[in-house]
């Protein structure tokens, strides 16, 4: 009786691990993007209440092609590093910049060439970057725009009469449609996304601040997984599917693949 008692207990202790197996590989089946979820047409909440962008977009087509479940995931932009480095993302997919970080991430190759403009309201008289002296001008924390205008533009910043760190572009937007800043420095895609959406109030100055390219960005050291994500954009490159997704968001003009 022992033995058999015995017995029955090592078949449902095996079922067990049996059934944590499944339930882990269900787990890794998974795809985690971390994302700004106030950073249009990268990332951003639809009418509906539901995640999407451009870059969910092409992240899902990713997910359907590898059989896996993609899980959107808003992340404070700050806390980006830790989020990856925790495990709770596995990756950041969102108009994220390679330039200056290349030795920081393991990087997909680049799939959109950026630019960071100033965004102006057309009334504003604001022609050239000249005419920002002594104006208050706005752009988000942590940004590339930040990293342009306190590096390489660091003395046309000095112009300024003062620069003001955003959490989000909407709230920057509300301020710059009440006068209470008078420019923004911002990413081209997300300023073309954001004027044709708000009518003829605002304008891009010509003249760019700085130049820039995207990538996805994984945990240093994970090239299994951008080895997989990378080959499945690039086949999407070639097929069609990645330009189909670009023109859907206005961005034909400004990815890198497909092309």
């Amino acid at each position: 009786m022992k033995k058999v008692l015995v017995l029955m207990l090592t078949a449902v202790m095996t079922m067990g691990l049996l059934a944590g197996c499944g339930s882990q590989t269900a787990e890794e089946n998974t795809f985690t993007v971390g994302f700004d979820a106030e950073f249009p047409p990268y990332g951003y909440m639809d009418e509906n209440g539901e995640y999407t962008c451009f870059d969910l977009e092409l992240a899902q087509e990713v997910c359907d092609r590898n059989g896996w479940t993609l899980v959107k995931q808003p992340i404070d932009w700050d806390s980006k590093d830790m989020e990856l480095s925790s495990g709770a993302i596995d990756c950041i997919w969102n108009g994220f910049t390679i330039n200056g970080r290349e030795d920081d991430y393991t990087w997909s190759v680049p799939y959109v060439d950026n630019s960071q403009v100033f965004v102006v309201a057309a009334d504003s008289g604001i022609a050239t970057d000249a005419d920002l002296a002594d104006k208050i001008v706005g752009v988000q924390k942590d940004s590339s725009a930040l990293a342009a205008l306190e590096g390489d533009a660091a003395d046309l910043t000095a112009t300024f009469g003062d620069l003001i760190q955003y959490t989000d572009y909407n709230v920057a937007f509300m301020d710059l449609e009440q006068g209470a800043i008078d420019a923004i420095a911002i990413d081209i895609g997300v300023a073309d996304y954001q004027i044709a959406s708000r009518g003829d109030a605002f304008v891009k100055l010509e003249e760019k601040l700085s130049t820039e390219q995207y990538g996805i960005g994984f945990l240093l050291g994970n090239d299994e997984l951008k080895n997989q994500v990378e080959e499945t954009l690039l086949k999407m490159a070639e097929d069609g599917k990645f330009m189909e997704i670009a023109e859907k968001y206005g961005l034909s003009d400004s990815v890198c693949l497909g092309k």
